[in-house]
């Protein structure tokens, strides 16, 4: 019998609460704000947001200044650059070290089931849903790899492409190419093809840097 999931502690809750307006743009790169601020905002006391920030600042999504409270982080087209060759790199090892793994098809469900989220999603053009369940594919892929260094460094990094991401979502073309490389890697991995799976994700991820790095670029949304 499965365990419920244990409850979320506050300072979890807060951290995700402020990541999310990070992400959303609330909290814009390159403003300040005040622990007191950010706690009124969440309804929260202060403790909590403390802790909470010192999570995200290990994560690169924003720094702590002492007695000036947080500035959110900015990135720069280099700082992308830069991530996304770590990230192809690893992902792509997870990729090829899941293949050589041999799961069974009822193990890689979960990364079937993110697919096939992705493809409904741009059935019905939400973005934000299909946003999500790459999310999912890209963790449970890095997951399914099995080494938990990778896992934590791309962890750290990915937080920073989910923030440029979220930035460039409404203003990129439906991604049907990237649904069609998702696919091809999960078949790969299905089928024990080591070396095709971790091919086929370094292309896709380049594929992906190149498009984000463009609108970043067009719509001069990043430092350069």
């Amino acid at each position: 019998m499965l365990e419920a999931p244990k409850p979320k502690t506050i300072t979890t809750q807060a951290m995700e609460r402020i990541r999310q307006l990070i992400f959303d743009g609330e909290l814009a790169a390159g403003s300040d704000h005040l622990e007191s601020e950010l706690a009124n905002r969440l309804g929260m006391s202060r403790t909590p947001v403390r802790e909470a920030t010192l999570m995200l600042a290990q994560q690169g999504l924003l720094e702590v200044r002492p007695r000036k409270g947080v500035r959110i982080s900015t990135l720069s087209l280099k700082d992308m650059e830069e991530i996304y060759a770590v990230l192809t790199e690893l992902e792509s090892l997870a990729a090829e070290e899941a293949a050589v793994a041999g799961y069974s098809d009822e193990e890689l469900k979960p990364l079937k089931d993110a697919i096939e989220a992705m493809e409904e999603a741009l059935g019905r053009e939400d973005r934000e849903a299909w946003a999500e369940a790459d999310a999912a594919f890209h963790d449970e892929l890095v997951r399914l790899g099995g080494n938990s260094r990778v896992q934590s460094i791309v962890a750290m990094m990915s937080n920073q492409v989910r923030r440029a991401r979220a930035m460039t979502l409404y203003i990129r073309p439906l991604p049907l190419k990237s649904n069609e490389d998702h696919r091809a890697v999960y078949d790969a991995i299905r089928k024990g093809d080591a070396s095709r799976a971790r091919e086929r994700h370094r292309t896709h991820r380049q594929h992906a840097r190149e498009v984000l790095i463009d609108l970043l670029k067009k719509h001069r949304l990043f430092q350069l």
